[in-house]
């Protein structure tokens, strides 16, 4: 596994943890705020490692094409 997919596993994992928090309802008004917040962080984070990985696979060419000139 490249540092690239532990990234986005970890990020995802954390956004499910955050997810079964909410839903369990034994968060306080306070605290379900802050998982929330937290939740649009990793997502964004997400988001750009996303990004990156579309902008990089633009650049390379696929297995078995030659790149144009």
């Amino acid at each position: 596994m490249s540092d690239t997919d532990a990234t986005l596993d970890d990020l995802v994992g954390r956004l499910e943890r955050a997810a079964e928090q909410l839903r369990s309802g034994d968060l306080s008004a306070d605290a379900a705020a802050t998982v929330v917040e937290d939740c649009a962080s990793l997502a964004s984070q997400a988001s750009a490692e996303l990004d990156r990985r579309a902008r990089e696979a633009e650049r390379e060419p696929l297995p078995g094409q030659d790149t144009l000139l």
